[in-house]
Formats: structure tokens, sequence, C-alpha cells
């Protein structure tokens, strides 16, 4: 099975093509944008593609990151990756980014559960504990650093992702395994993994979101309608 990973639920636009049967990686394109996915990720995706000498149509799936993360870039990954999956005829398999990063912890660091957080950007962190084996061990949600703390020690978790710093120092000393990996989403490779080894169901990708936006419709300055 021949897999395209897109990944835009934080800085990076990122794009991997993945052999699911050679588990190997044919291509990839993976450019730290910050902001501008829309712009940018249909021509990562071609670039990824070129590399591994293959067109859109020999794709059999899409993996794509759901969030949590940015809410612009993972609406534009999960919109692009949709909009393949019905052009080709395809499925399209979602992937938070959560699990990812969990993935990529157990990567290096086996035999112990992992506690996943990304920084919220609101005083709160998005959080999820997977055990060795990948399976959740928590909900993903959106928590108060304290909770976050408490969630750790009862589990004994091994901690990844750009939220861990701000456990570690709410720790008050506890030792905490830390895995140094500090990144808001993770290594594209891993989404392509998980998406390949997830069932198809037929459903469609959605968004992952663990709180409302952060812009908020303005009120206040609507005009009053006159009478007809």
């Amino acid at each position: 099975m021949i897999l395209l990973a897109i990944d835009t639920a934080a800085s990076l636009c990122a794009a991997s093509i993945h052999d699911s049967e050679a588990g190997a990686e044919l291509g990839r394109e993976v450019l730290d944008i910050g902001k501008g996915h829309a712009e940018r990720l249909i021509g990562v995706i071609e670039s990824a593609l070129k590399q591994a000498g293959l067109a859109y149509a020999y794709l059999d799936r899409i993996g794509v990151s759901i969030g949590p993360g940015s809410f612009t870039g993972v609406r534009v990954g999960v919109a692009t990756a949709r909009g393949l999956a019905l052009a080709l005829s395809i499925p399209a398999i979602g992937v938070n980014t959560l699990e990812a990063l969990a993935a990529e912890a157990h990567a290096g660091f086996q035999g112990r559960p992992v506690l996943a957080t990304i920084d919220g950007r609101r005083g709160d962190l998005y959080c999820a504990v997977y055990a060795p084996d990948g399976s959740a061990l928590s909900k993903p949600a959106a928590i108060s650093t304290a909770d976050a703390v408490s969630l750790a020690r009862r589990h004994g978790v091994a901690l990844t992702g750009n939220g861990a710093d701000a456990i570690l120092a709410a720790a008050d000393g506890d030792a905490l395994f830390d895995t140094r990996l500090r990144g808001a989403t993770a290594d594209i490779g891993f989404y392509a993994r998980l998406a390949a080894a997830r069932e198809a169901t037929g459903e469609k990708p959605k968004p992952l979101y663990l709180r409302g936006a952060d812009a908020k419709p303005q009120s206040g300055f609507a005009l009053a309608r006159t009478g007809s």
C-alpha cells in the first residue's frame, strides 16, 4: 500500500510517501514555515511525490494530522486530505498529534507510558497518556499544568512534546522521566506508520479541537436593520 501522510498541525508543512508493505519511505518534503500552510501544502505534497517517482494515481491511502494544534493549520490539512481522498476515491485516515508524539517517544524510550503534551498557548496544555503498545490510557484533553503534573505522577510516564518543560518546572523536584523530545508535532514518518496500520472504516477525518478557537466573531458592531 502506498500512503501519503501530511501534517500541518504546527509550524511544519510536511508530506511523506510511505510504502507500508516494504516498510520504507519513498519520498518526503518538510518545510518549517510557521504560517501559510494553505499556500504551500500542495507544492510540498508534489515534491514528495516527485522524490518517490510517483503520481497521485498511485496512492492507496492518505493519512493526516487532525490536531490538536494550530486551528488554521489543522483545518488546512484535514480539508486537503479529504479533498484528495474524494478525488482519488481512496480512504483518508486521521492521526492525532499526541499519539504521533507518543509513538515517536516510544521508538526511543520503550517500556514506559508516555505523556504527550503540547502547549495550548492559553495557560493550558493538550495532554494524553499512551501505553508502550500505543493504546490510550487517557483521552486527549486541554488541562492545567497542575493537572498535567498529577497525570504524570499517576501513570509514571515519560514526558514528550513542547509542553513538557512546563510540567517539569511545576513538578517541584519530582523525578519525572524526560525524553527530551520537544516538538509541537512528530516526525511525518510516524503519522505515515500510524495511518498505514489503522483500519479504514470509511469515516472521514475530522479536526480534533480540544477548546474553542482563539479568534471570536466580533459582536456589538452590527448595524440595526431599518424597517421596510
